[in-house]
């Protein structure tokens, strides 16, 4: 096998023009024409829309390649396009060698009869946009849903549906090569599949609880023996007597366990592998992440290999129950045989122009979701199936990944045609994934069922559109999916309660989506009114900070109702949704940077709400994913990380409420219960001091608690009405409860009895002192009263190791920014840092 790269020597066109830009290709028409400064910046004020009619044109990418003797005379000779976007036709030597029509695919054409020495490659793209304009529907069967900030027609096409526009997202539906392109050219011995599979046998564990984690860990590990089975499919229009397979098995520290040889005189050939007393991969906080090879390769009687192929994988038994309890039926990942708490958020593409998604910006998504605790991450099924890059990076960290197939919010004709291109689709995608570690589950699409139940859209659409969905959802893709990957989980849709348009927003039984905080206006507590068994989406927005402004916006433009921040807000009215929460949390923020900082604390608290409840009613609620993780262009959004990587105030409070060992405080009029959950596999100790404080810092109560919470388990450690003690002085007090836990790890929560707007809040004088040790910056924080919600930022992007936190007492609170968490990369110095820190609370946003 000999590959031949293509990625040099392209340029674009608008078809029958002559004018010609160079693109780096994976590339696009967006990316090529700002590598040339031929377009202005689409992300830039009201650009988009100018930008979105470019892409209302045909294009032609072009390049010229040579090959050898040798390569032209293989037997073989295939076209490997891993990403066209989307309706291309594709020429060697203007001969038509292959035509593709969906994105997500893997598009292998055979070429052999068309190359020669001297190559000329031409791919002639179709407008997607004038596409789905001009489509014409099944008759009987329009389609009249759109989903909110999209296009109509969005559901047309395979190409992904955010790019044309979400509630989150801009419309440019962007033609080009998106991903790698090459050609293969051999004479026989091409691996056409490789199906890795696992059995997991285990003896007696322990009882959890009375070993450490890690002493547990191992206990679980010894008392394992994996069966791995490898079967290799060589490709079978060849001869393959004088050929044979060889599987290697290397462990985690790159010793080789075991080598297998096979003759290859069946269709498939499967080598069996034991592995005693397994390292195991265990998700984020549980335990280590140890990745074994499989090395497979084909090879003839002379040692020569033909093709090889080469995968990372871990060693788990990861599975979802939907068993039946006390309240309905359970919905919780179980891995090695422990049920986790999911913690994360749902993940969108992470840019709207593709070949600007590079390795470096996923790895500090990956890295963030880490550092906030998250041991999850959730594959919404409106963008694109993630690179390789992605997968192998939640594997090394431990992220399980819910995997959607690529449908949201929208309706489909279910047309042969369709049923075709989506199954060959799907067998790409998952003979792709379906090794990976971090793989959790499939998931058929992105409220689908919901819509179909009580969106409306069964008295707007055909019955047969309504059948389709039945057909597409739970008969043809649960099929194909399992026959490539029958060991991960299938869900149909989510939310659903397990298909058939059975109620799937049950709260009982399945996943649920919860939208009552944010589209219907509730107020926060209302998440304590609801018991779901697991939460895979819900949000709430806020701004970008000013940094992130700044590059879409110019100081005119920085009223939330401006045209330009109205057209960075894709969510219709929910830049006056913003302002209605602030209205019931806050006091009117004095200027624009204030409202900006407060829509961000507003957010945090907001999801922390949400979350709090569930990880307190731990065992009937087993998951908390919330909507949004990323952004894909400069946005005000739900998102917890902006579109530069600026971590908002939610993120920050998610390292703090996603936290293994975590404590809860909420009021309600005169009481507060406090509570603490332990998602660790030991018995830990905790010791809880609960104080009533005035805002001068003044202790007017105070008690101790010391209790043990269970691993993997939540409690109730403190419940009181405080009436007695707060007489009065309610707009002056609040709550605070110190957790001390096993080990010496601490942390505060602390909560008002009445809406901050009504508390007579001081203004804190905040005093730092920034010094440096060992490469670390250090910034030591205090204030003489009451500061809630601390926010500091310096000149750099950086993440701090805490932030948008309260100052409850005269204590010093120590943050930290260490070298890897400069986003430039740049070396930071105590005295930048010094110059630039500049430090607000909560009562710096309003006038006296």
């Amino acid at each position: 096998m000999e590959r031949v790269n293509l990625q040099e020597g392209w340029r674009f066109a608008k078809a029958n023009s002559n004018e010609w830009t160079p693109v780096s290709v994976p590339g696009t028409v967006l990316s090529g024409l700002l590598e040339a400064g031929k377009m202005q910046d689409p992300y830039y004020r009201e650009n988009e829309y100018e930008a979105r009619e470019l892409l209302a044109k045909d294009y032609v990418f072009e390049t010229d390649f040579c090959i050898s003797e040798e390569q032209l005379n293989k037997k073989h000779c295939v076209l490997v396009c891993e990403g066209l976007d989307t309706l291309a036709y594709v020429y060697v030597n203007e001969k038509l060698v292959g035509k593709a029509d969906n994105m997500h695919r893997t598009w292998r054409f055979d070429c052999k009869d068309a190359l020669q020495k001297e190559n000329h490659l031409r791919i002639y793209f179709h407008s997607a946009l004038t596409y789905i304009r001009e489509y014409e529907a099944t008759p009987g069967k329009e389609i009249t849903y759109e989903p909110t900030g999209g296009i109509l027609g969005n559901q047309y096409i395979r190409k992904a549906h955010s790019m044309f526009g979400w509630d989150w997202g801009a419309q440019l539906p962007d033609i080009g090569i998106w991903r790698d392109l090459y050609l293969e050219c051999y004479n026989v011995g091409r691996i056409e599949d490789v199906v890795i599979r696992q059995k997991h046998t285990w003896k007696e564990r322990p009882q959890m609880g009375e070993l450490s984690q890690e002493e547990y860990i191992e206990a679980v590990e010894q008392s394992d023996t994996v069966s791995l089975s490898v079967e290799v499919k060589p490709e079978q229009d060849t001869n393959l007597e004088n050929t044979k397979v060889i599987v290697t098995l290397t462990d985690p520290k790159g010793v080789q366990l075991e080598q297998v040889v096979l003759p290859t005189i069946k269709e498939a050939v499967c080598a069996e592998i034991l592995v005693a007393q397994p390292k195991l991969w265990w998700c984020n906080g549980l335990g280590d992440q140890p990745l074994y090879k499989v090395q497979v390769s084909l090879v003839d009687n002379n040692q020569c290999v033909l093709d090889s192929k080469e995968y990372s994988i871990g060693l788990r038994e990861l599975i979802v129950s939907t068993k039946k309890d006390e309240w309905g039926n359970e919905f919780a990942f179980v891995i090695n045989g422990i049920y986790i708490f999911s913690m994360g958020a749902d993940y969108i593409p992470e840019d709207c122009i593709y070949p600007w998604i590079t390795k470096e910006r996923i790895e500090a998504l990956i890295r963030s979701s880490v550092k906030a605790n998250y041991n999850m991450l959730r594959v919404w099924g409106g963008g694109y199936y993630p690179s390789d890059t992605f997968y192998d990076l939640c594997d090394q960290y431990g992220l399980i990944v819910w995997q959607d197939l690529m449908y949201a919010c929208n309706v489909y004709d279910f047309t042969e045609e369709f049923e075709k291109n989506i199954c060959q689709e799907t067998v790409d995608n998952v003979r792709r994934l379906r090794h990976h570690a971090s793989l959790g589950l499939w998931c058929g699409n992105n409220e689908l069922e919901s819509a179909w139940d009580h969106w409306g859209i069964s008295e707007t659409h055909s019955p047969l559109l309504k059948g389709d969905y039945i057909k597409q959802f739970e008969y043809v893709l649960p099929k194909v999916t399992k026959a490539e990957d029958h060991a991960t989980f299938y869900w149909p849709s989510s939310p659903s309660s397990g298909g058939c348009l059975d109620n799937p927003d049950d709260h009982d039984r399945g996943d649920c989506h919860y939208w009552d905080v944010w589209h219907g206006m509730k107020p926060f507590s209302d998440y304590r009114s609801h018991y779901f068994r697991f939460c895979s989406e819900f949000g709430f927005q806020s701004f970008p900070e000013r940094k992130t402004i700044d590059t879409f916006a110019l100081p005119q433009d920085c009223n939330i109702f401006s045209p330009v921040m109205e057209s960075h807000q894709k969510n219709g009215t929910a830049n006056g949704k913003i302002l209605y929460y602030i209205s019931e949390n806050f006091r009117y923020p004095k200027d624009f940077d204030s409202l900006v900082y407060v829509s961000q604390v507003l957010q945090g608290i907001a999801i922390k709400a949400g979350v709090d409840h569930w990880r307190a009613n731990r065992g009937r609620c087993m998951g908390a994913l919330y909507w949004q993780l990323n952004d894909n262009w400069p946005v005000a959004s739900w998102a917890s990380i902006d579109y530069f990587g600026r971590w908002k105030a939610l993120h920050y409070m998610a390292a703090r409420f996603f936290a293994p060992k975590a404590g809860y405080i909420y009021t309600e009029g005169t009481k507060a219960v406090i509570s603490a959950t332990n998602e660790t596999l030991e018995n830990q100790s905790l010791t809880v001091t609960v104080r009533i404080r005035d805002v001068e810092f003044n202790v007017l109560f105070e008690e101790t608690v010391e209790t043990t919470v269970k691993a993997q388990s939540s409690i109730h450690v403190l419940e009181r009405d405080f009436a007695d003690v707060i007489g009065s002085k309610k707009r002056r007090v609040f709550a605070e409860a110190v957790y001390t836990w096993q080990g010496g790890t601490t942390s505060t929560e602390a909560e008002s009895f009445v809406p901050y707007k009504h508390m007579d809040l001081l203004q804190p004088q905040i005093e730092t002192s920034v010094t440096e040790k060992d490469g670390t910056i250090e910034i030591q924080i205090s204030a003489d009263c009451f500061a809630p919600f601390v926010w500091l930022e310096i000149e750099d992007d950086v993440i701090f190791s805490d932030n948008c936190f309260d100052l409850t007492s005269e204590e010093t609170k120590t943050i930290c920014i260490r070298k890897e968490d400069v986003l430039s990369g740049k070396v930071l110095s105590a005295d930048n840092v010094r110059k630039t820190l500049k430090v607000r609370s909560l009562r710096d946003t309003y006038e006296q």
